[in-house]
């Protein structure tokens, strides 16, 4: 039986912390091998997401975990028991990133040669890819097509003017094929997950198919109700779709720990899972990995590990848009208000991964009606820090109606929106009176962190009156109150 991960760890810098085996606050390289194993033997996490989108990454991955930890990775074999899955640039969006792609797939048959050494037999190290940013089935029929063509189909290429094959030459180009992962990053495509899966798979003699969902960068760009509304509607579809094929569709969900982003962090396990019970591969972040203690982090993987995955939740579309259309609207308007403090905040936001800029949606640093915006985690610690939870935006647009139909169906609602009001001053400058009635209309009673309300104040009178110097100390020092930078 093919065993599909549980506990995806990824590399996104969300930790205020910088963990015990890197020297450098900002990981890369070996840090990052080293941290791959690190999640499998210590964590118990299942699968390491490998990130080749927006960033410089490892090639050798494969080799230098098999050749540093080999007692640990001749009993749990990569690509059987634990795995690395890439996630590659678009090349239909991140232009001059496009040719990674074509070095990210010809790695995996070397990849594939090194476990073969390692361990005769040993499964393929490297199966699956992530593709950012989908939009249709033609995004990910090109990159199965041309792995299976022009990197696997290379085996019987002959070389001009000879009778002598090139898998002849250079040895056989494995696996055959792979599976694509197509990453759903916007509410409107995440909402035609379903439709573009069905076409994908007409053709494919696949057995099994993943299906990623994003959490945090479509919270970004509509706001945390409407996600989270468009995120159940894709697993319900998704759901249905399995059904028709007869073939098992296997959902993850880039989760992160601030409520904005997912709050899937070592205490709320359960309730996260209860929230996406269909979901069954859970991004498992930097600041769920490095703010808490290990015994603590490994403890809550274990549980994870435990929890069954059942069938979606049964979700009423037509009231979901209904509320989705009015909120998001709201949610933009406060967002373009903000933005000028946002920016200004995000700037001093410390950075955890080398990373380059990454492009393509509102929140990527695109302009939109002159307005362009940070990265989903530095918007979201800018929010937090000035204590204004990007949480609160846009609650001014919901009625009672609208309210009751949400705490049935967005269960942690209250749970989520608690959790952020933590860390808010509702006597921000920046807060509008309406959305301020909104909030306190809300009922929900949620004990402030003081040092929090503090630095938060200090923050807004530096930016009010210019005066930076001291943004990043305080930046850090409210994240490591919150335990999550962004």
């Amino acid at each position: 039986m093919v065993h599909i991960p549980r506990c995806m760890s990824t590399q996104h810098p969300d930790n205020v912390q910088v963990p015990f085996f890197s020297d450098n606050a900002e990981l890369q390289g070996e840090d990052e091998v080293q941290e791959a194993y690190y999640v499998f033997s210590h964590l118990g996490c299942d699968e390491q997401m490998w990130d080749y989108e927006g960033k410089e990454v490892d090639n050798f991955v494969i080799k230098k975990l098999l050749t540093t930890y080999e007692s640990y990775f001749r009993h749990n074999q990569i690509g059987r028991d634990v795995f690395i899955t890439p996630r590659i640039p678009n090349p239909a969006v991140e232009r001059s990133e496009a040719k990674i792609l074509l070095e990210t797939l010809g790695s995996i048959p070397r990849s594939y040669d090194a476990a073969e050494i390692f361990q005769a037999g040993h499964p393929a190290p490297i199966f699956e890819v992530i593709l950012p940013m989908t939009v249709s089935a033609e995004d990910i029929n090109r990159i199965y097509v041309y792995y299976e063509h022009f990197v696997a189909g290379r085996n019987n290429t002959k070389l001009p003017g000879t009778d002598f094959t090139i898998g002849e030459w250079l040895g056989q180009f494995r696996p055959e094929r792979i599976h694509v992962i197509p990453l759903f990053e916007a509410v409107e495509h995440m909402l035609s997950a379903a439709e573009v899966m069905e076409e994908y798979l007409r053709d494919k003699p696949l057995e099994y198919h993943r299906v990623f969902l994003a959490r945090s960068d479509p919270a970004m760009n509509s706001g945390l109700v409407s996600t989270v509304l468009a995120n159940k509607i894709a697993l319900q579809r998704l759901d249905q779709l399995e059904k028709r094929l007869g073939k098992p569709l296997y959902p993850i969900l880039g989760v992160g720990s601030a409520p904005f982003r997912g709050h899937l962090k070592p205490s709320t396990v359960e309730q996260v899972v209860q929230e996406y019970p269909s979901v069954q591969t859970f991004t498992i972040q930097s600041a769920f990995k490095y703010d808490y203690p290990a015994l603590q982090v490994g403890q809550a993987i274990r549980r994870l590990h435990e929890l069954p995955r059942r069938a979606a939740q049964a979700v009423d579309e037509k009231r979901c848009f209904d509320i989705m259309e009015k909120y998001t609207q709201a949610y933009r308007e406060a967002v373009m208000e903000l933005a000028g403090v946002i920016n200004n905040v995000a700037a001093y936001v410390p950075r955890r991964r080398k990373r380059k800029l990454h492009i393509g949606l509102f929140g990527y640093s695109r302009n939109v009606n002159g307005v362009s915006l940070p990265r989903a985690i530095s918007f979201t610690a800018a929010l937090y820090t000035i204590g204004l939870p990007p949480e609160l935006l846009g609650l001014n647009s919901l009625s009672n109606e609208d309210l009751a139909f949400l705490r049935q169906t967005y269960i942690n609602f209250e749970a989520d929106l608690q959790a952020a009001l933590r860390y808010a001053d509702l006597d921000n400058p920046f807060l509008s009176p309406g959305l301020r009635r909104a909030i306190e209309h809300l009922g929900i009673k949620a004990e402030v962190n003081q040092e929090h309300l503090e630095i938060s104040r200090r923050v807004v009178e530096a930016v009010r009156n210019n005066r930076f110097h001291r943004l990043d100390e305080w930046i850090l020092q409210a994240a490591n109150l919150r335990q999550f930078l962004g």
